[in-house]
């Protein structure tokens, strides 16, 4: 299918990086999260403090689902932190299009980040040390489901979309 889905840690650029790619592209912009979040009627936190983590996951996993069934195609597509987590999301993923890895270190992630009361899983006493047990953990998964891999560390946004898109045109 021809789309370009962009995943990464949380902090890491795909909804802006991803809305600036559709407007270059002329494509339509979707963030999983938004969509999750209009078709439950309730917000990222109202979710996993109701249903946990878990439910969450599955509803991802649906959503992926309902892409693929109903064929949309040019959609730049910004994905949750979490949802390369799961190796079925994985498959899902790279059947939508080609899936670029925004890889950000930690120290970049908490700078962007740090303040933001709306991530439910940074909740927590230290959420620099979350972040790099987080990132440490997931980045194998982001990497092995990913065609193409962008480090943003230490590209401006319009970079890291031109990037992109030359990378997703080869």
């Amino acid at each position: 299918m021809d789309n370009i889905i962009l995943t990464g840690y949380m902090g890491s650029g795909k909804t802006t990086v991803g809305k600036n790619v559709a407007k270059l592209k002329d494509y339509f912009f979707a963030d999983t999260d938004e969509m999750i979040v209009e078709q439950q009627r309730r917000s990222i936190n109202e979710i996993f403090a109701a249903d946990g983590e878990l439910a969450f996951r599955d509803m991802e996993t649906a959503l992926l689902r309902q892409l693929i069934d109903e064929k949309r195609e040019h959609l730049v597509i910004s994905t949750g932190g979490g949802m390369p987590i799961r190796a079925e999301n994985r498959q899902l993923l790279s059947e939508l299009g080609k899936v670029v890895y925004l890889k950000a270190c930690p120290a970049t992630i908490y700078n962007r980040i740090k303040g933001d009361t709306t991530r439910p899983l940074l909740k927590c006493e230290n959420p620099m040390k979350r972040i790099e047990e987080m990132i440490a953990e997931r980045e194998p998964l982001y990497e092995e489901g990913a065609s193409i891999i962008v480090n943003v560390d230490e590209l401006r946004q319009s970079e890291a979309a031109l990037e992109i898109i030359e990378n997703c045109e080869e």
